[in-house]
């Protein structure tokens, strides 16, 4: 009967460890090739491409516009799919910020040029957004990670402005801060190159007047996200020294 039962529980052990199934390793070459980064890979030609056109080309507005809100756009499907897929990762994440960043920096520059030809201050308010745009999110980004959180979690925001909670809690607040303010611009190099009055100007005054609200506060957003990370980062050193 011992041995019986011994021979029982080996049976018993062989099944469960059988029905375990051990996860797949994951190489990093495989998260290069996730859906959602190739999505973001296709952005940044879109984007290249737009930006390289509007500089070079800019006969081809049209056909740059067009591949620029594409890429915009296009946003939406790789977050989508990576949930879909289950193929979140830190990478997409990373790459999918780059990409966002440097997409407005690039049409900021462009507009620079477009306005600011014998207008400095123009030039100036182009840049002023630019610097704000990149130095608030980069300081959202290294706050949160120095404390090891992820950048729009409530976690890493608990205690920040009201307004930087709301733009990482609400989404259709947040939707409308990051769509009202790439319109903006978007609307902005679409009127540079229409000389005349006509019914798409007329058009464009009214997306203007829609989504220009939106993005000034998206710039109050990134100048309270910005206070609030440095903050973030020098409570966190106090505490630190403290210790």
């Amino acid at each position: 009967k011992p041995k019986s039962r011994k021979l029982c529980q080996k049976v018993r052990s062989d099944n469960m460890n059988g029905n375990k199934r051990e996860k797949p390793t994951i190489t990093a070459i495989e998260v290069f090739l996730y859906i959602p980064n190739l999505i973001g890979y296709v952005r940044v030609l879109f984007t290249s491409a737009s930006l390289v056109m509007m500089t070079c080309w800019p006969s081809h507005w049209v056909l740059a516009i067009v591949m620029y809100v594409a890429s915009f756009v296009m946003d939406l499907f790789d977050g989508m799919a990576a949930r879909k897929f289950n193929q979140s990762s830190e990478y997409g994440g990373l790459l999918d910020m780059i990409t966002d960043r440097c997409s407005t920096a690039g049409l900021l520059h462009i507009l620079s040029h477009e306005y600011g030809e014998g207008q400095p201050r123009y030039r100036l308010l182009f840049l002023w957004l630019f610097v704000l745009d990149i130095s608030s999110h980069w300081c959202q980004m290294f706050s949160s990670t120095r404390l090891a959180l992820h950048h729009k979690s409530s976690s890493a925001n608990n205690g920040r402005f009201f307004l930087v909670r709301w733009y990482y809690q609400y989404y259709y607040f947040f939707g409308y801060c990051c769509v009202g303010a790439e319109f903006t611009y978007i609307a902005l190099y679409v009127m540079s190159h229409i000389y005349t009055t006509s019914a798409s100007l007329v058009l464009l005054n009214y997306v203007l007047m829609v989504f220009i609200p939106a993005c000034a506060m998206k710039q109050v957003v990134n100048i309270f996200q910005l206070c609030s990370a440095c903050y973030a980062v020098a409570e966190h050193d106090a505490k630190v020294k403290s210790q």
